[in-house]
């Protein structure tokens, strides 16, 4: 009796395991073609509202879970800087996001140089035709230049004294929000080019990627901030 059981449990695993076997020789072309065809057709896939909108959820997943609202004391500013230059206020935000987290990143400086709440490398700010101004835009630029609204028309720069202080500080809010605006602006979002001037602004298609998905969700909750 006990080598009938035997017997018996031991075809029972191997009808089992022959189902899995059979299971899986059967699925994997199937799993093959369905890989193929998707990495074909992905191009036209990924502007399918849906699946574009899974695909920037899934991006930006850590973020949305917790979720980083638009502080709102800075929506007056995004606004009043977004009139005076044409372009979106929400732009202005999702740029401000992925820069410097709403500046809270410490410090305000990046490892390639880049300074202030919304990262301008320093011959952005001053002009690239300082003399120090080569490679990726980090320069020698002396603090006194570097914040002189005289000296930065004269070397072409982007940088702005928003607040009236007679500096124009890419560590002061206002002047960094004035001069991202301005500078988006000049490089086509006034005219509607959003992702042209997000790219002139960083060349990176993920950082393209990155402001416009904050961008559309920032659209979609603008009512939210209508009154503010």
């Amino acid at each position: 009796m006990r080598k009938r059981k035997i017997t018996k449990s031991r075809g029972r695993r191997l009808r089992k395991g022959n189902c899995l076997l059979a299971a899986f020789v059967f699925l994997l072309p199937l799993l093959i073609v369905f890989y193929v065809l998707t990495a074909l057709l992905w191009p036209a896939l990924r502007d399918v509202p849906l699946i574009r909108e899974l695909n920037e959820y899934a991006a930006h997943k850590p973020d949305r879970l917790f979720d980083i609202r638009v502080p709102e004391n800075y929506v007056p500013l995004y606004k009043e800087a977004a009139d005076e230059f044409g372009i979106p206020w929400t732009l202005l935000a999702a740029h401000h996001r992925v820069e410097t987290r709403f500046s809270t990143m410490d410090p305000l400086v990046s490892p390639a140089g880049a300074e202030g709440h919304m990262q301008f490398m320093p011959c952005t700010w001053v002009g690239w035709s300082h003399p120090s101004c080569t490679g990726l835009g980090k320069g020698d630029i002396p603090e006194k230049v570097k914040t002189d609204p005289e000296a930065i028309r004269s070397y072409g720069g982007y940088g702005l004294d928003a607040d009236g202080d007679g500096k124009a500080d890419p560590f002061s809010l206002a002047d960094s929000i004035y001069s991202a605006a301005s500078y988006l602006a000049q490089n086509g979002a006034a005219e509607g080019e959003l992702e042209q001037a997000i790219f002139l602004y960083n060349h990176s298609d993920r950082y393209v990627e990155d402001v416009m998905s904050f961008y559309r969700d920032y659209e979609q909750r603008a009512v939210e901030y209508s009154g503010k």
